[in-house]
């Protein structure tokens, strides 16, 4: 199995500096990456605003995706299309071409979030569909992943950037007096943000992710 992963900025016309943004964006994959290194390819740009990446697990996608949801400023965001398929590279004179079903597949999940996100799932970030010819058990596991992408996204989208920073931070196993030290305020405060935004259902939803492969 392989996941193909499109990624496009959210708003990308309205920014003040696309440059900076770009930057942004740049150090904030690379950062998950040198924290948790699940892509086969991370997300690298391409066209205009959109970036594409490769991972070997669907639940390696979705927590790398996670991941850079969180780790990214106020005012930045991506969408992420999850393509379920085969991908291969194209030759051409100029350079390596992607294609293959994993990315049409990508491609049908992008439209996806951008059709609900107008509509009334407006903190939707990211979708999943399956390219031709799944097996029942991966439609299960798409159908099952999609649901929690809705409510996971929409606790996403409810935090501030300070909530985000701490849940990333404690993803990665760090303590909330660690957490505190670098915020400037006190554990407590720590505790009470991480209760307040959710964090700890994320937690629990990364781990039983990742242990599906245990």
């Amino acid at each position: 199995m392989v996941i193909a992963v499109l990624a496009d900025i959210v708003g990308s016309r309205r920014l003040d500096d696309r440059t900076a943004a770009q930057r942004v964006l740049d150090d904030t994959i690379a950062g998950v990456e040198a924290d948790l290194p699940l892509a086969t390819q991370p997300l690298t740009p391409t066209v205009g605003d959109e970036q594409q990446g490769v991972y070997l697990d669907l639940g390696d996608a979705m927590v790398s995706l996670l991941m850079i949801q969180l780790r990214l400023p106020d005012g930045i965001a991506f969408r992420f299309g999850i393509g379920v398929g085969e991908v291969r590279p194209v030759e051409s004179l100029h350079g390596e071409l992607a294609d293959g079903p994993g990315w049409y597949a990508a491609r049908a999940a992008i439209e996806t979030v951008h059709a609900r996100e107008g509509r009334s799932v407006p903190r939707t970030r990211t979708w999943i569909v399956g390219a031709p010819r799944q097996d029942e058990v991966m439609e299960s596991t798409i159908a099952a992943s999609n649901a929690y992408l809705l409510v996971r996204d929409e606790l996403v989208g409810a935090m501030s950037e300070r909530e985000r920073r701490l849940t990333y931070g404690r993803l990665l196993g760090r303590s909330q007096q660690e957490l505190a030290a670098e915020e400037g305020i006190t554990q407590p405060s720590v505790s009470k943000s991480l209760r307040t935004a959710g964090t700890a259902a994320l937690i629990e939803g990364v781990a039983a992710l990742r242990g599906e492969r245990a």
